[in-house]
């Protein structure tokens, strides 16, 4: 995984399912991360960025935050704020193809990886999954087993059922 050493800046904010964390670079946002407390949820960010010594930033990410909690609370609106995404070649290409799953539609792993050119890879997928640091914009929560139910979510299954029931119920309400 690329390994930059520059400034991030994070701020903390809530939405219906719990705290959020939106970290962001120069370069746009580098994490997006859902809990049940924020405490919690920037340790993974400081975790996650170890060298670069993330920074609390409220008041300068509150217009990005206030995108973010958007975004979970209507996926529909879309997020148009630029990305900093790190991590390896084949996580690139599995979370541009993420991103190209329509609100309120799902994939399984093993079509997302025939999709990047992978198709015996629906683990290396689903770890691509785990380890993607943006929740919702790049939406890791529209993935779902070859037979349509649930699997594991990073940021726990209850938000990913949430999240897919919020995508659906706009579908059925012709939002999309």
């Amino acid at each position: 995984m690329e390994s930059r050493v520059e400034g991030i800046r994070y701020g903390v904010g809530e939405c219906s399912l719990g705290a959020i964390v939106v970290a962001a670079t120069d370069h746009g946002v580098c994490a997006i991360l859902p809990g049940d407390d924020a405490g919690a949820a920037v340790r993974d960010l400081r975790d996650r960025f170890p060298e670069a010594r993330p920074t609390d930033d409220d008041a300068a990410l509150a217009p990005v935050v206030a995108a973010v909690v958007a975004l979970f609370e209507a996926p529909a609106r879309g997020f148009d704020l630029p990305l900093d995404l790190r991590g390896t070649p084949f996580q690139q290409r599995v979370w541009t193809a993420l991103r190209e799953i329509p609100v309120g539609s799902t994939a399984s792993y093993s079509a997302i990886a025939a999709r990047v050119g992978a198709p015996t890879e629906a683990l290396a997928v689903a770890d691509a999954c785990a380890a993607n640091p943006v929740a919702v914009a790049v939406p890791c929560h529209r993935v779902v087993r070859k037979d349509g139910t649930l699997s594991g979510y990073r940021w726990g299954v209850r938000r990913k059922r949430a999240l897919l029931a919020r995508e659906a119920s706009l579908r059925v309400e012709g939002q999309l």
